[in-house]
């Protein structure tokens, strides 16, 4: 069979189909999911999709992680339902790897599943601990002076404070997702 992973934005006439594919899982208005689709890039975030000739078979995106640069985050990782389970989730994963190493310069994938751990076990993923994929985890120094009521250098006062980090040890959160991680 002729399967092919490319870029989505390098061909737009998929563009519809893969947000119907992606909506068809995980409902979102259409505008909403059509601007994510179109923010795929060169650089990270990008959109691939998995293609069986011409017919659009799946998608996955891959997101920068601001803490991690070696590193992406794998999201909305979905298959035609009539083609599930005919082994085309990994080549999908598979050729993202390839990609990831060749085209992007990327170490480890990172990414967060509810259900499906035994699948990405086989592709050769393992369990870690949850990371943000919205920036860092360390905090910028206290300042000590007379007039900085304990905030962080640099900060105003009608701004929140950083939250606390992630917990270390727990793989699981309340939401019951796991994170998993493999270097490529």
């Amino acid at each position: 069979m002729d399967f092919s992973v490319l870029p989505l934005h390098k061909h737009p006439e998929y563009l519809q189909d893969c947000c119907e594919l992606i909506n068809s899982e995980w409902k979102r208005s259409h505008t909403a999911r059509m601007q994510s689709l179109q923010g795929s890039c060169d650089q990270l975030p990008v959109s691939l999709i998995l293609l069986k000739g011409e017919a659009l078979v799946g998608h996955l995106k891959l997101c920068p992680i601001p803490s991690i640069k070696s590193g992406c985050f794998v999201q909305s990782v979905v298959v035609n339902r009539a083609d599930r389970g005919k082994g085309f989730g990994s080549v999908l994963m598979q050729r993202a790897e390839v990609y990831c190493k060749d085209k992007l310069n990327l170490s480890v994938i990172y990414l967060s599943t509810q259900g499906q751990e035994e699948f990405y076990r086989k592709l050769g993923y393992s369990e870690c601990s949850p990371i943000s994929i919205y920036g860092s985890f360390s905090t910028p120094p206290i300042e000590n002076g007379p007039n900085s009521m304990g905030r962080t250098k640099g900060s105003r006062p009608d701004v929140a404070p950083t939250p606390p980090p992630m917990p270390i040890n727990s793989t699981k959160l309340a939401s019951s997702k796991t994170y998993m991680k493999k270097n490529i």
